[in-house]
């Protein structure tokens, strides 16, 4: 049984299936222990680390960071005991079985990718990073319309570092031992280099040329071989376009083309990605109506003050949206239809309620859920909202806790807006909108005085909730604002 073993990319769950590597923990060589994080990897959902399933010695790694991955792709070559001597030649171990030549689809104009870091057959230090020339480019299938492969000419390649290892060669699939100029090889599908060569970009730089407008045959690559990078992208997008000659009768400035060297193209990904997506579906999908309450939530306030002071809560985070919280969750027992999904030929009902809180991230929305939530106390709904914000702020949410939620609050007030008409959740039936507590003019016991209130905005699917249901909804949480001492004595 070979001792080097390759770690395939898990499956994240929740349907996800492919993630982004956002950054390798361990590099070739590092000594790494069971279970300890290995590399970042950005889903449509979260930003996740993934333990090691074996301990040992990094062998190798296979993708760069930048790289989007599918789920069960190799990414790791793990020597699960370095300490046994040299590597047999016993045939191809699984790290050097993935640098055996693979067949590349005619339209993806690329050459087979090299290992980073590692040791390739023959005991030859593996190209760090990019993609390089095999000895069976020369019988690959010309493409339609393209250029015949050419025999690469033999040219040294410059020796990357890599992982102490033994002396004794890994026996793998014939790899080319040097590597080719650029402009010796096959033009690409999509055009060839300035120089006439083959265009080195890796898929995800390829696809940001694509998503920015930047013609990778422009360009001068930066990269390992002469490949182009993200940088190299990124700085043809953001530099002013050249010159061009008008024609006879053309304005010097069109609709089309002012302004076009100051825009700023950002890839569509990641949570992004996901929440536009379920942000349209939801919106065209569930009949929304949102109806609004302004509350004076003096009372309220008063309250917290109160709570804060006691010694057993001085070390919790107390905010207004603790109590907005428990004035939901407790309409809810109330009013339990609130707490539904629409599936099509029935409305399923959910005994428990999955608390969402919206939360801005620097990758973008996200709703995070308390699970359960109904059962907690008030110090426990409190601390678990801390949790959440936190682990929300420091991008280490789960897509587990992003996944089930079943009612959710978004708190806009925290940017100085009073409320807000939100989109539904998919699969949920009301949102939240909690406002701005201002101090405003407010009649209070015959007299105009200053009061603090808030306005709450609440969206619900009409298919589950009609109007009747969602006005005593909202007007069971603004009384529970207005005044939760005298609430929590009268509806527990």
């Amino acid at each position: 049984m070979s001792r080097i073993k390759e770690f395939n990319l898990p499956d994240l769950g929740e349907g996800l299936t492919e993630g982004e590597i956002l950054a390798w923990l361990v590099k070739v060589g590092d000594v790494i222990e069971l279970n300890q994080p290995i590399v970042e990897v950005e889903t449509a959902k979260a930003a996740v680390e993934i333990p090691a399933k074996w301990a040992g010695q990094v062998h190798a790694i296979f993708h760069p960071q930048g790289a989007t991955i599918e789920v069960g792709t190799p990414i790791i070559a793990i020597d699960t005991d370095p300490g046994a001597g040299p590597i047999e030649e016993s045939g191809p171990t699984p790290s050097a079985a993935s640098l055996a030549a693979v067949e590349v689809a005619p339209e993806e104009g690329m050459v087979e990718p090299g290992l980073i870091g590692g040791v390739a057959p023959g005991g030859r230090t593996a190209v760090l990073v990019g993609y390089g020339p095999r000895t069976t480019a020369a019988k690959r299938r010309p493409r339609k319309g393209g250029v015949p492969p050419q025999a690469p000419v033999p040219t040294p390649a410059a020796p990357v570092a890599a992982a102490p290892v033994a002396a004794a060669p890994v026996a793998a699939a014939p790899v080319a031992a040097q590597a080719a100029p650029v402009a010796s090889l096959a033009p690409a599908v999509n055009g060839t280099s300035r120089s006439g060569g083959l265009v080195l970009a890796k898929p995800p730089v390829r696809k940001l040329a694509k998503d920015l407008g930047v013609d990778l045959t422009t360009l001068t690559g930066s990269g390992p071989l002469g490949s182009i990078s993200r940088e190299d992208v990124q700085r043809a997008a953001s530099a002013p376009a050249a010159a061009e000659p008008l024609a006879v009768g053309t304005p010097a400035t069109s609709a089309a083309s002012f302004g076009a060297d100051r825009e700023q193209r950002i890839p569509v990904k990641g949570v992004r990605k996901l929440t536009a997506e379920n942000m349209s579906r939801s919106a065209f999908t569930a009949p929304h109506v949102t109806e609004f309450l302004t509350v004076d939530v003096t009372r309220a306030m008063k309250a917290l003050d109160r709570l804060r002071g006691r010694r057993e809560w001085r070390d919790v985070r107390v905010s207004p949206l603790l109590l907005v919280a428990k004035a939901v969750l407790l309409a809810v027992k109330r009013h339990p239809m609130v707490n539904s999904t629409w599936a099509g030929d029935e409305i399923v009902v959910k005994e428990y309620v999955n608390l969402g809180i919206a939360a801005a991230t620097e990758r973008g929305l996200i709703v995070p859920n308390i699970k359960d939530a109904g059962r907690l106390s008030l110090r426990e709904l409190a601390d678990a909202m801390t949790e959440l914000v936190q682990t929300a702020k420091a991008g280490r949410t789960s897509p587990a806790d992003m996944s089930g939620g079943t009612l959710t609050i978004t708190n806009v007030g925290v940017f100085g807006v009073d409320t807000g008409t939100p989109i539904l959740p998919p699969g949920e039936s009301a949102i939240l909108a909690f406002g701005a507590v201002r101090e405003l003019p407010w009649v209070h016991k015959g007299k105009v005085k200053p009061r603090l209130v808030t306005t709450l905005g609440l969206s619900f699917d009409h298919r589950i909730i009609d109007g009747e249901l969602g006005s005593k909804f909202l007007r069971d949480i603004g009384d529970f604002l207005a005044d939760p001492e005298a609430a929590l004595l009268a509806w527990t």
